[in-house]
């Protein structure tokens, strides 16, 4: 879901960071703000105070979707589930949780925790707005209040409609679980339900830009395709999760890798291992013993005429905890490391051996055969 990410700062324990695309949605909230919606709220004013109010908006409005978020972090917190912090991104922000909860009761609570926070934000903020206007505070602080206070609930009734992945789908899911005690079957129908939204917003999207509001037409195609897609990766993940949870890394690794001596020279790597095997990792070995790795980037560190001259050896380097696995790990924990540190390859270490390689094409290809039986079952 996530590229590239800045932490912004830590509050209770959670790390809040901002996704890249996040500074797009920024700048189109300040612009839409400052040159659409506070023109139309006070007229007359002069661009500079409306860029200001707009800066000022967004800024209030994206604390509200952390306070959000955090709502739901605290109540996963609360149920001993695991958080990887919060994401601000494109289409607003997430809580990531490492697993599902643990009941019904847990997720219809953390679900609810986020729309709550956001109707009363919503009416602090409308409160905030009447005692402005009542004391005749200045129309830019009315105006930014009523707006803020305005968001806030369309942000909680957006997110209340029952389509996972949105809060009103986690709800949905709560209760299909309660009702069903099946979390695959209650994720599977909570997750049509947001394919269908998507479908419609995509489809919303396509006929808005051809009648006219282009922009607005493209903001729900995205919108409404993020939605689908989440949907139906929400539903996979927890296929994988079930699928593979409780089973050891050696059950899935390939054994007998391919191993690199460390005295041949990176030509010979080259040649012999990079262009017939295609990988960007090689475990690299002294007899049977693993001594270090070494990468392609390593080897493009390396200038062209020493590859003769080098041996594997002097440019492999530790491998570190992101790029080796004990065998009795737990796949599941794997593939968390996997996608914490974006690699697809784990070299599986035992007494300082190279016993196998984890790969997540191999992962992925066993969870689909499941799936494919299971369906057929």
């Amino acid at each position: 879901m996530f590229g590239a990410r800045v932490t912004l700062f830590r509050l209770f324990g959670f790390a809040v960071r901002a996704d890249l695309s996040w500074l797009i949605v920024v700048a189109l909230v300040v612009a839409s703000l400052a040159t659409g919606v506070f023109p139309h709220m006070v007229p007359g004013l002069s661009p500079g105070l409306y860029w200001t109010m707009g800066a000022a908006g967004t800024v209030v409005f994206f604390l509200c979707i952390v306070a959000h978020e955090f709502a739901h972090a605290m109540v996963a917190r609360r149920f001993g589930i695991p958080m990887r912090g919060i994401t601000l991104f494109v289409f607003g922000g997430v809580a990531e949780m490492d697993d599902e909860p643990p009941n019904a009761r847990a997720e219809l609570l953390m679900s609810a925790a986020g729309p709550a926070t956001s109707v009363l934000l919503g009416i602090l903020f409308f409160l905030a707005y009447g005692a402005g206007a009542a004391l005749h505070a200045s129309r830019v602080v009315t105006s930014v209040l009523l707006y803020i206070a305005g968001i806030n609930i369309v942000l909680a009734v957006f997110n209340l409609i029952p389509a996972f992945p949105l809060d009103g789908g986690r709800v949905l899911r709560s209760i299909l679980w309660w009702r069903t005690g099946n979390l695959r079957r209650a994720t599977h129908r909570a997750s049509q339900a947001g394919s269908i939204l998507g479908f419609l917003l995509i489809v919303a999207g396509i006929f808005s830009a051809f009648t006219g509001n282009l922009i607005t037409g493209i903001w729900w195609f995205l919108i409404g395709m993020f939605v689908r897609n989440a949907a139906l990766a929400s539903y996979q993940q927890l296929v994988v999760r079930q699928t593979l949870e409780g089973e050891p890394v050696s059950r899935f690794m390939k054994p007998d890798p391919i191993t690199v001596p460390r005295w041949i020279s990176i030509e010979e790597l080259v040649l012999q291992y990079v262009y017939k095997y295609h990988f960007s990792l090689y475990p690299v070995v002294d007899g049977d013993r693993l001594t270090g790795c070494v990468t392609t980037k390593n080897i493009r560190d390396v200038p062209r005429e020493e590859w003769e001259r080098q041996t594997v050896g002097s440019i492999a380097e530790p491998c570190s905890e992101t790029t080796t696995i004990a065998p009795q790990t737990e796949v599941i924990d794997a593939l968390k490391r996997m996608s914490r540190t974006k690699q697809s390859r784990l070299i599986v270490v035992q007494d300082g051996k190279p016993v196998g390689i984890l790969t997540l094409k191999d992962l992925l290809h066993f969870v689909s055969v499941k799936m494919e039986l299971d369906e057929a079952a």
